[in-house]
């Protein structure tokens, strides 16, 4: 099947890719002439792994091709899938401006049958928005579908999410469309993959409810650590015997800095602002996003504990992107909490293995350092803020050395406590706190 997917970015790039594995014939468009122009020497830019050799492997054998020409995309293309961004608009709704324009180009070159089908993250009305637009501006009479088939891809598991997900959503009510995505998706059915066949106003919703509620489970599991503090429980065991409840489940019952990203806090701000649109006050949702940026503060706070004064500090900080595999600092808290040491006063070493290119363009001035070891070089304090593998295993020994103060502040829980204190460490974490 020969389809085109209009938008490289990271959704857009793994739809692309993926699609091809399965056999398809795949056009991406961007307008980024330069970008495009890197992808078709099969130099990636974002950090996913696994990524960059299935690109790779399907430019090579002739299946993805790159261009800037979407007209041209469209006409070859049976399905059109739209993955360009939906950015927040500065009031919760999501900006829907790049989502009609490629609509305005669809409607230009629409030349046969196509399915229309969103990749983006919409609000629900979106796929009824999209078909108003063609109908409106198309210039022949050909017949098009529209569908709603939103992504679950988690950045740094990606491309095993899209080729082994836990479920496809499709949101159409044309028996063509459907049987024409079915049949794309179709090496799915051999690991038997749930379908949920349902309305483009349903599917749109699935998504931003799916992520709201993951990100409620975050933000609940870090009220319970804050709590634990307070109480002198343990939040690893508080946490462990609830997630072996079926009906709770353990995934997301890790407290943290609070999350980041570009879904949830983008999806769970859309969803508030829709259901606000709607005539409804969504308070949980709400409340899930205030803990959030509570818990923030809450993490300076824990630096703090250890380093009340932090006027001329030297601050380690060991992560930036908002989660490990991936170079997103998007919404990080590493960068809000970063920010925070910075105003007052501390001066910031920081290390990550993919991310730091990026941090430059939003923190010019901490010093970026070559590895954990150079960061924690003379510091008054390390704080753990992105749980990459590889700050799982530190020589502690080695560490306490290059440390001017022996203070370490865990955001993630990657350590045990006693372990870290008979190195001679003062040690933080979250919702472990009986003692430092």
């Amino acid at each position: 099947m020969h389809i085109a997917v209009i938008g490289t970015g990271y959704v857009g790039l793994v739809t692309g890719a993926c699609f091809a594995e399965f056999g398809n014939n795949v056009t991406c468009v961007d307008k980024d002439h330069a970008k495009i122009e890197s992808l078709v020497r099969g130099e990636i830019p974002i950090y996913e792994p696994g990524l960059d050799s299935i690109v790779q492997k399907n430019l090579k054998e002739g299946r993805l091709k790159f261009d800037t020409d979407t007209a041209g995309a469209i006409d070859k293309s049976l399905v059109v899938f739209l993955a360009v961004g939906t950015p927040d608009r500065g009031d919760g709704v999501a900006d829907m401006t790049q989502i009609e324009e490629v609509a305005h180009e669809i409607a230009r070159a629409l030349n046969g049958y196509k399915v229309i089908v969103t990749k983006s993250t919409v609000p629900v009305g979106a796929a009824g928005r999209i078909k108003a637009i063609i109908t409106e501006n198309k210039k022949s009479a050909a017949r098009f579908s529209v569908a709603a088939n939103p992504e679950f891809l988690r950045e740094g598991a990606a491309i095993n999410d899209f080729l082994r997900p836990d479920r496809v959503v499709i949101g159409c009510t044309d028996e063509e469309a459907v049987a024409i995505l079915k049949d794309l998706y179709r090496p799915l059915y051999l690991i038997e993959t749930p379908f949920v066949i349902t309305t483009p106003e349903s599917a749109e919703l699935i998504k931003y409810a799916s992520n709201a509620f993951l990100a409620a489970k975050v933000s609940f599991v870090n009220e319970i650590a804050n709590l634990c503090d307070l109480l002198g429980a343990d939040v690893r065991d508080v946490a462990k015997g609830m997630g072996m409840d079926k009906r709770i489940g353990s995934k997301f019952l890790h407290p943290g800095p609070g999350f980041g990203g570009s879904c949830f806090p983008k999806d769970a701000k859309a969803l508030v602002a829709l259901a606000k649109d709607a005539g409804y006050d969504l308070k949980i949702a709400g409340a899930v996003l205030e803990v959030n940026e509570h818990q923030h503060e809450l993490s300076l706070r824990r630096i703090k504990q250890l380093v009340p004064d932090l006027k001329s500090s030297t601050i380690a900080v060991l992560g930036l992107s908002f989660k490990p595999d991936t170079d997103d600092i998007r919404e990080s808290p590493a960068i809000r909490i970063i920010r925070r040491l910075r105003e007052d006063g501390a001066n910031v070493r920081a290390y990550d293995p993919a991310a730091m290119e990026a941090a430059r363009t939003v923190l010019p001035d901490i010093e970026y350092c070559e590895d954990e070891y150079a960061a924690a070089r003379g510091s008054d304090a390390l704080v753990l803020v992105t749980e990459w593998n590889q700050f799982r295993g530190l020589d502690l020994e080695r560490l306490r050395r290059e440390m001017s103060i022996a203070n370490i502040v865990d955001l993630r829980n990657m350590y045990e406590p006693d372990r870290v204190r008979g190195f001679g460490f003062k040690y933080v974490s979250m919702g472990r706190n009986r003692a430092v």
